[in-house]
């Protein structure tokens, strides 16, 4: 088990730490998680007062056998066919969710793209790059941090390309 550095026992995530010692810029939103509600992502948008299509959700994927980190809008779906092309693999599927948790150090809901235990390849959406910025979780259910798709790029060594699709 990691030692939790000061910040972290003071209520901060891996995602915000990972963010302050990159010095970029972000701003922390937190809400009241609702366990009855049955979207992760679409309950933060609604609850920040957020357009959907700003709230990019984190989904683990197995590529041909490797776990791959996508960043979609919430208001759409994960395109499979389009994240294996992205990481240069041939099939693509939803990851166990046990296995996502463990890998990440993130619980479903609260996996965030930022801070994860082990880094993994990470896709992020074209359509990020429309926005100033975006909102991705910080590391735990009811908490996001916003902050410009060009650093969450950066922080993740994501490649970007078009792996969403409308819901």
């Amino acid at each position: 088990m990691a030692k939790k550095t000061r910040k972290q026992q003071q209520g901060g995530t891996p995602a915000t730490v990972a963010l302050t010692a990159a010095g970029a810029p972000f701003t922390v939103h937190s809400y009241d998680h609702d366990p009855s509600h049955p979207s992760y992502g679409e309950e933060a948008a609604e609850a920040m007062g957020v357009s959907p299509d700003r709230v990019f959700k984190t989904l683990v994927a197995d590529v041909d056998g490797a776990l791959t980190v996508a960043v979609v809008p919430v208001a759409g779906q994960l395109d499979l066919k389009a994240l294996a092309a992205a990481v240069g693999g041939k099939r693509a599927t939803m990851a166990d969710p046990a296995l996502a948790e463990r890998t990440t150090g993130y619980v479903r809901g609260g996996i965030s793209p930022l801070g994860q235990r082990k880094k993994l390849p990470t896709v992020l959406d074209a359509s990020a790059s429309a926005h100033t910025t975006i909102c991705v979780s910080a590391g735990r259910r009811g908490l996001e941090v916003e902050l410009a798709p060009e650093d969450l790029r950066k922080l993740t060594d994501a490649v970007l390309a078009p792996v969403g699709r409308p819901g």
